[in-house]
């Protein structure tokens, strides 16, 4: 057995508390949620507090990412922390934003009035974002998906039948 050397020694155990503050989970093929994430991207500017998981990518696996499925990511916006707690909806926004240093941009959804009604607006938004972005309904998106994970993991396509 070889023993390392203290400067060849992982710095964190694998049990120790990410880097991140807070990943977010997000729709890659969502033109809008894309030009969010790269806002989002640019003001964390490399410094890792926000962990960004692309929930379109085929490889996305939901027990990396507190448990949170394919079609319940695609539903509505979450989130997860580093001690595994899931946040959604609005929360979301001022959990990221709070991490980045923006948290002003959000602070008003915390107010008894305000918070509900950005709550039902969110929700709104939710419901109708994939035909709002010129995208087939979730059942299609969701059947696709299927589709191309069982191609990759059969190897093989079938362009056509019959």
């Amino acid at each position: 057995m070889t023993m390392r050397s203290p400067s060849t020694q992982p710095h964190k155990s694998l049990d120790s508390e990410p880097s991140w503050q807070i990943k977010l989970l997000y729709d890659g093929k969502c033109p809008l949620c894309l030009r969010e994430v790269n806002f989002l991207q640019k003001r964390d500017a490399g410094r890792g507090l926000v962990a960004f998981v692309d929930i379109a990518d085929d490889g996305y696996n939901p027990a990396a990412h507190g448990g949170i499925d394919f079609e319940t990511a695609m539903g509505r916006i979450h989130a997860v922390l580093p001690d595994g707690t899931v946040i959604k909806n609005v929360e979301v926004f001022r959990r990221v934003y709070e991490t980045l240093g923006m948290g002003w941009v959000y602070a008003a959804t915390k107010w008894p009035v305000i918070g509900p009604i950005v709550d039902k607006l969110y929700g709104i938004w939710a419901d109708w974002r994939l035909a709002l972005t010129g995208r087939p309904n979730l059942a299609t998106i969701i059947a696709e998906r299927n589709q191309r994970i069982e191609c990759k993991s059969e190897e093989r396509c079938h362009m056509s039948q019959g």
